[in-house]
């Protein structure tokens, strides 16, 4: 059963835009996106959107529906009233390319100032091997999409552009805390997560964990225990001791660190 959907989206570059009306014929089980795609398709051709699994598992199509950031091919119709108009725009945090497609190249940049796992040497066999609940704990880490959702929604880089410089934000938390965790990793990250990552400035508001489409406990699970772990090793005096004296400290579960 189809009924007319009426629309807002932003239209415009990085000069500037607006938000136009539409009024587009919908059916029953459909998502925002394939309201967006019939858009192109009948009425408005240069619309620009990007997307491109329709599954959820790319995190292509992120935008802002009445608001709040979410992945257009994930956001049901049915969850707003037939008569609700539906405003969809670019993603606030990037600068606008062209309608709904924003620059998300910031992220890209601090990808590159995280560095990679470095794996000590192989046991006697040739083989690596870690505990089970090690795996685990990184597991829920390894979910992320990037679909800079979290990124969007944080208002230290949303609300504060000169943030960006200095800050990674919680996709890269999320990164930073999944290494650090890793019980074969030898490099330590926890001064780089404070002072090229700013991971102080986060002040665990769990506004990241509430948009993430895949369920990851963002604040909870990886920014906390990295905040803790920058902490401990910076501010604890035992530790702070036994680094000059030459000793590893032990992390919760009274194993020696890397």
């Amino acid at each position: 059963m189809g009924y007319d959907l009426k629309l807002r989206v932003w239209r415009g570059n990085e000069a500037g835009g607006e938000l136009c009306d539409y009024t587009v014929e919908v059916s029953e089980g459909e998502v925002v996106l394939d309201a967006l795609h019939r858009l192109q398709a009948t009425q408005s051709g240069d619309l620009a959107i990007r997307w491109n699994c329709k599954a959820g598992k790319c995190g292509s199509c992120s935008a802002e529906i009445n608001g709040r950031p979410r992945l257009l091919c994930m956001t049901r119709l049915s969850d707003f009233e037939e008569t609700e108009t539906i405003t969809v725009t670019p993603m606030r945090t990037f600068p606008v390319i062209r309608d709904l497609v924003t620059d998300v190249s910031f992220n890209y940049k601090k990808a590159r100032q995280l560095p990679g796992v470095e794996l000590g040497p192989r046991d006697a066999d040739g083989k690596r091997r870690m505990m089970q609940q090690d795996v685990e704990r990184g597991q829920e880490f390894r979910k992320c999409i990037e679909c800079f959702l979290c990124q969007d929604v944080c208002h230290v880089v949303r609300d504060h552009e000169d943030n960006k410089e200095a800050f990674s934000g919680p996709r890269f938390f999320l990164r930073y805390a999944e290494l650090d965790m890793h019980p074969l990793d030898t490099h330590d990250r926890r001064k780089l997560a404070q002072e090229a990552a700013g991971i102080g400035m986060c002040n665990i508001t769990k506004c990241c964990t509430e948009v993430c489409p895949e369920g990851i406990r963002i604040t909870d699970n990886a920014i906390i225990p990295m905040k803790e772990r920058v902490v401990d090793r910076k501010y604890d005096p035992l530790v702070w001791l036994g680094s000059k004296i030459g000793l590893r400290p032990k992390d919760s579960e009274g194993r020696q660190e890397l």
